[in-house]
């Protein structure tokens, strides 16, 4: 289980660094052909100046900007759910400590418990990629 959740994050990962640092290559996950940016934003995105990575990337119909927004949607609806089964098992531990943990509950804190940590994580590093690619375009400086 912990293999898969590393491995499909690597892959995200890859992903997103060569959609949006390489958009001459391959396709956008929505199947569009990426449009190979003009010579002047090759050459300040060597020089360490951001470039668009659209001629328009204000535009509404962005496929980009539709996609991007529909992962940090789903990425938030993840993190409340984690977030909820956290607090379920928190509170039926509490519960579970003053009935002196009937079996029930604690099989029930551990599903919460795994199905919150399952759900949590993508959500926390597919949301950290998709604001950080939305920073890069934007143009702010990328810094750890």
């Amino acid at each position: 289980m912990v293999e898969e959740v590393v491995r499909r994050a690597m892959a995200a990962t890859v992903l997103h660094f060569m959609l949006f640092h390489y958009p001459s290559i391959g396709t956008r996950p929505n199947g569009t052909a990426a449009a190979v940016p003009p010579a002047d934003v090759r050459t300040a995105a060597r020089s360490g100046q951001a470039g668009a990575v659209t001629s328009d990337p204000g535009a509404p119909d962005d496929p980009v900007l539709v996609r991007r927004a529909a992962v940090l949607a789903w990425c938030d609806r993840g993190q409340r759910t984690g977030y909820a089964c956290f607090g379920l098992a928190l509170l039926l531990f509490v519960v579970a400590f003053a009935l002196q943990f009937p079996p029930w509950t604690v099989g029930a804190i551990l599903v919460l418990m795994g199905v919150g940590s399952a759900v949590f994580l993508p959500a926390v590093i597919f949301g950290y990629a998709a604001k950080a690619a939305d920073r890069e375009e934007r143009g702010e400086k990328f810094g750890y």
